[in-house]
């Protein structure tokens, strides 16, 4: 049986809040919706797990004694008291789970009984994979890239009744948001030349080619605004520079994704006679 703290890859001391960075990361990374490995469902149920645990303190004490056997339903009863053995189970999912004479606790595994639901608690909206029982009223809402960047206040009609939501910062393009009763999906409109890649924002910005050569200092637009930004002598067409925290934001979350400039160099299709005379002298010296 694996170590919850290591599937985490967090310490045995870590805080709540180190578990809950650590969840966040590896959930992004192994949802299958995005990751299409073989073992990325498995991956993220498996972090899910560990995640319902360690992240509720009175299940985390009864796992800090005795290991992941008291969840597992494995293993040799600890301390010599009765054990006693639960399946729940949840459409294609099935939870095995073994509380101990002397354990004063028993779990209720219905608040995280689908693995995706977690995800959805923790992130703020409906995992593709989520398993429901009952249909939900879904409606549409279109979004512009800064609202769903930053968030917004939206009314919607919901069986005839004005309603206003809270779209959280972060969205991104055919989301499901989970409310009280009905689910909402966002379409967002592209932006005329910041491109997204999930919570990543990308832009291309020329530069003339004496500042490729030379070096200097350029203003780019970002989701913040105007910001300057070293270019490096000696700069190639196609040189990144990753401006790290300086994405869109995660639902529910202080995490950003990161800014990117791709630089092009911008080469003029007329040059004046002098420019030449200079062009070819600086050939003879490169």
């Amino acid at each position: 049986m694996k170590d919850y703290y290591e599937i985490l890859g967090v310490s045995k001391d870590a805080s709540q809040e180190e578990i809950k960075r650590a969840y966040r990361r590896l959930a992004l990374k192994w949802h299958p919706d995005k990751n299409k490995s073989p073992e990325a469902e498995e991956r993220f149920k498996e972090i899910n797990k560990a995640y319902e645990v360690l992240s509720n303190p009175e299940k985390r004490k009864v796992y800090d004694l005795y290991g992941p056997a008291a969840f597992e339903g494995k293993g040799a009863t600890p301390g010599g008291g009765g054990a006693r053995t639960y399946t729940y189970k949840k459409g294609p999912f099935t939870y095995t789970y073994t509380t101990f004479g002397d354990i004063p606790f028993d779990f209720d595994f219905e608040g995280f009984s689908d693995p995706f639901e977690i995800f959805e608690s923790f992130f703020g909206f409906r995992s593709p994979f989520s398993r429901r029982r009952k249909p939900r009223d879904v409606y549409k809402i279109k979004l512009s890239f800064e609202e769903a960047v930053k968030g917004v206040e939206k009314e919607i009609v919901v069986k005839g009744k004005t309603k206003k939501i809270k779209i959280p910062a972060g969205v991104d393009n055919g989301q499901r948001i989970r409310f009280s009763d009905f689910d909402v999906v966002v379409e967002v409109e592209p932006h005329p030349y910041f491109k997204r890649q999930g919570q990543d924002v990308y832009v291309e910005h020329e530069i003339d080619f004496p500042t490729a050569v030379l070096g200097g200092v350029i203003e780019v637009e970002t989701l913040e605004g105007p910001l300057k930004v070293k270019v490096k002598p000696g700069t190639k067409d196609g040189t990144v520079v990753r401006l790290k925290g300086k994405g869109i934001p995660y639902p529910h979350s202080s995490a950003r994704g990161d800014f990117y400039i791709i630089f092009r160099i911008k080469v003029p299709e007329k040059v004046s006679s002098r420019a030449k005379e200079l062009l070819e002298k600086l050939k003879g010296e490169v």
